[in-house]
């Protein structure tokens, strides 16, 4: 097995959280702690015995913190899947929405504060535009999740959305699609969002002017059909900023791991002291219990009945069969409720013995692992 995550926050984590005591978050602190635990005997465990062969099995307990690299990605199928029964067959749009340099010190300061601002200032700055009939004219739908690293892992805030190509019209009965390849003009979005996140955050923060005079970074591109984009976002859900199978090695009190370059594909190596490196990574530990997917409009949750109908109206429209999802008024499970229900891969109990491939059993006595 190769370098993990967990050895490295093993070996450099307490002297790393001795020294920046005063600097860390409770969320890093939190998620250092159970990175480091996830599969000891810090957490207990389970022994399985194989009834034909005799042998046994040790298996620790996972730590299911959602930033774990051993824990996540194995809940991302499940939620794709839960997505499919919302989408409408219509064409969809990709928008993201980032977050400017001016802001990201402070929103690593006040990230609970700044990222549910960064979600509803986009929000409604797209909704708000999308209400205009020289756009849309109608009510839109969007499905947003935060991202908050880039493949180097530096800190790069910013929120992608799931929006099908038109809207409802005010009344509700008719569907306004959008013009072909053009949802909506993101200088004018990108404005009315900077506006909104001034209007949230401007009163009670102490930032430079310069952060509401310059431009913003909005945007928006068409992506076909809504499967093609939510296997897109669907990785954004559950993946942590770092797999332990990049990581390529720690030596001298440097890590290495490997990334791809967004703009020429190739594959690179960045190497850092391990301070800096823990550094890199802590800055994207979400606060706890912080829900970083969201649905607005007639994806929210208590519109599940209108959004059945309009599947259905628009199926019928374009000669497609009958959707056959039921309608309901329950949420869809978020990405945090997902993980809170869910162990991660690295504790799914092993139901085949390795040796004689007979079925493991749970030992019968109350004994865990040693």
């Amino acid at each position: 097995m190769g370098l993990t995550l967990a050895e490295i926050f093993r070996q450099y984590g307490p002297a790393y959280r001795q020294k920046y005591a005063q600097q860390l978050l409770p969320s890093h602190l939190r998620a250092m702690r159970a990175i480091e635990q996830c599969r000891t005997a810090a957490l207990g465990g389970q022994v399985y015995t194989c009834p034909q062969c005799e042998r046994v099995e040790y298996r620790y307990h996972s730590c299911r913190n959602r930033h774990c690299p051993q824990c996540q990605n194995v809940q991302a199928q499940t939620w794709l899947e839960q997505q499919q029964q919302f989408l409408l067959p219509v064409p969809y749009f990709l928008l993201t929405f980032t977050l400017p340099a001016g802001l990201r010190v402070f929103a690593r300061q006040r990230q609970r504060l700044v990222y549910a601002a960064l979600f509803r200032a986009s929000a409604a700055a797209t909704q708000q535009l999308a209400r205009d009939p020289r756009f849309i004219g109608g009510h839109i739908g969007m499905i947003g999740v935060l991202h908050t690293w880039t493949r180097d892992l530096r800190y790069h805030p910013h929120v992608h959305y799931l929006v099908p190509a038109g809207g409802l019209s005010p009344d509700g009965a008719t569907w306004a699609t959008a013009r072909k390849n053009f949802f909506l003009p993101v200088k004018a979005l990108s404005r009315l969002f900077r506006g909104q996140v001034h209007h949230m955050l401007g009163k009670a923060t102490h930032l430079p002017a310069s952060v509401w005079a310059n431009e913003w970074v909005v945007h928006c591109k068409p992506v076909g059909t809504g499967q093609t984009a939510l296997k897109y976002l669907a990785p954004y859900v559950f993946r942590v900023a770092l797999s332990n199978r990049r990581l390529v090695k720690l030596d001298h009190d440097r890590v290495t791991f490997r990334y791809t370059a967004s703009q020429t594909g190739q594959s690179k190596l960045c190497t850092l002291p391990v301070e800096a490196f823990i550094a890199r990574f802590l800055q994207h530990v979400l606060p706890k219990s912080f829900v970083k997917i969201r649905y607005y409009g007639f994806f929210a949750s208590g519109q599940r009945v209108r959004l059945a109908a309009l599947r259905q109206h628009l199926a019928s429209a374009a000669g497609l069969p009958p959707v056959t999802a039921s309608p309901t008024n329950e949420p869809i499970p978020t990405a945090f409720e997902l993980q809170s229900r869910n162990v991660g891969a690295c504790s799914t109990p092993p139901n085949c013995c390795p040796v004689c491939g007979g079925p493991l059993q749970v030992h019968p006595l109350p004994r865990s692992p040693p």
